[in-house]
């Protein structure tokens, strides 16, 4: 029986997560794996308890480093603006049709 390639099967170990099948990509440098990603280097200066606290959230989450969470936050909290900016266009769009409407059946 074939197990679909999800992420979810991939995540989760379904499709398989044993080291001896591992293998060190050594024909492939560090900007290509950024140009594949779509990875941009940024600079940001940040207090060092900060990094610290964001070093061990990491580890904690079994993340390789403190880049990879700063990566998640930052996307979750774009994520989660986009979706507050759709709403409150949406919510606007609605505001305009209802008056709109209004004044159709007032006669307006």
């Amino acid at each position: 029986m074939k197990i679909e390639s999800t992420i979810e099967n991939w995540e989760n170990g379904t499709l398989g997560n044993d080291e001896a099948f591992v293998e060190i990509a050594t024909d492939i440098t560090s900007k290509e794996v950024d140009d594949m990603l779509a990875l941009q280097m940024i600079s940001i200066r940040l207090q060092k308890s900060l990094i610290q606290d964001l070093k061990d959230l990491a580890t904690r989450n079994g993340l390789g480093g403190y880049q990879p969470l700063i990566r998640r936050v930052l996307e979750r909290f774009v994520e989660a603006e986009m979706k507050m900016i759709a709403r409150e266009s949406m919510s606007q769009q609605v505001e305009v049709e209802v008056e709109h409407d209004e004044r159709l059946v007032s006669g307006c």
